[in-house]
């Protein structure tokens, strides 16, 4: 299934994609007497449900009509419970290293250059810590600044270099406690585009503090209006094609391919002696080649940002 969520005159209302278009869920289980007790304006206890019933639900939307207003505008298809955001590709955080000291750092951009060039090897410090190849790593993100798809985002006063980070969500559908990565994977739900917004001026000074991002990750994200079955996403999520245009001009073409860990070995690793619930947003971190601080082309006021995913759409805001 395919599912968003759409707000019209104050209201908002959840969507399955039908061959024919959008038609309202609501209706949809109207003609499904054994789903009474399922709450149809809520996208996570849908993709809940047993795939058998998922593709009932599916068949069941061919004879709805889609909904005589098509005035609606794009609104996040849930609220998530948390945020947690994993690092699982080491090309983007070498990557990334390597563009914070071209910006930031000049001359020891140079020392990097020269050492590259010479051994052929990476430059030691541009990789992650030794604890990100013994376990997945994450830090919180702020799960109530979510912007939807098509909304504009407000730049920090504080920052002079926002950047855009373009990865793979995944929501989970079933509590976990002490999984194993089989549990784990079977628990996720569904798959979403994330926009993990940065102030890379100041998140470079909070990393050094030792306390991890604050104010250089705590004032937006953004989410897709489409949240797509995990049946759809999880068979396949290394093989995406993914891509990223800035004011209608491609600057980089990624893939989900590389990540170290596996989402349920992620997903296991945050649920050792931890509850984690229904509802819960993850992030795989950034693809590779999904920053503008690997690119080199970081935000400013007035461009609108475009992120694309193979499956799932895309995702689009402008900053002001």
């Amino acid at each position: 299934m395919k599912l968003r969520r759409t707000a019209h005159d104050g209201r908002l209302r959840l969507e399955l994609l039908a061959p024919h278009g959008w038609v309202s869920a609501s209706e949809t289980l109207r003609r499904l007497p054994q789903l009474a007790a399922v709450d149809a304006s809520d996208a996570v206890a849908l993709v809940a449900l047993p795939d058998d019933v998922q593709a009932a639900i599916a068949e069941a939307a061919k004879d709805v009509s889609p909904p005589e207003s098509s005035a609606a505008r794009p609104a996040l298809p849930f609220a998530p419970r948390s945020f947690r955001d994993f690092m699982l590709y080491e090309a983007h955080a070498i990557d990334a290293a390597r563009g914070f000291a071209q910006r930031f750092m000049p001359a020891g951009a140079r020392i990097i250059d020269i050492y590259e060039r010479v051994t052929r090897r990476t430059f030691p410090a541009l990789k992650p810590s030794a604890l990100w190849y013994r376990e997945p790593i994450y830090y919180f993100g702020n799960h109530l600044n979510f912007a939807a798809d098509g909304e504009d985002i407000p730049c920090p006063a504080y920052t002079h270099a926002l950047d855009y980070e373009l990865e793979l969500g995944f929501v989970l559908a079933h509590p976990l406690r002490n999984a194993t990565p089989a549990e784990a994977e079977r628990a996720i739900g569904g798959f979403v585009i994330l926009n993990d917004l940065s102030a890379r001026d100041v998140q470079l000074a909070e990393m050094r503090s030792g306390f991890g991002p604050q104010k250089s990750k705590h004032f937006a994200n953004a989410m897709s209006a489409v949240l797509v079955s995990a049946d759809e996403i999880l068979p396949r999520w290394r093989d995406l094609k993914a891509g990223v245009t800035v004011n209608g001009t491609a600057v980089s073409t990624c893939a989900t391919a590389g990540a170290r860990y596996t989402l349920g070995e992620a997903l296991a690793h945050a649920s050792r002696d931890e509850q984690l619930h229904p509802g819960e947003l993850f992030g795989t971190g950034t693809l590779p080649r999904g920053s503008g601080i690997e690119t080199g082309r970081l935000l400013q006021r007035g461009d609108i940002v475009s992120l694309s995913i193979d499956g799932i759409g895309t995702l689009t805001n402008r900053i002001v």
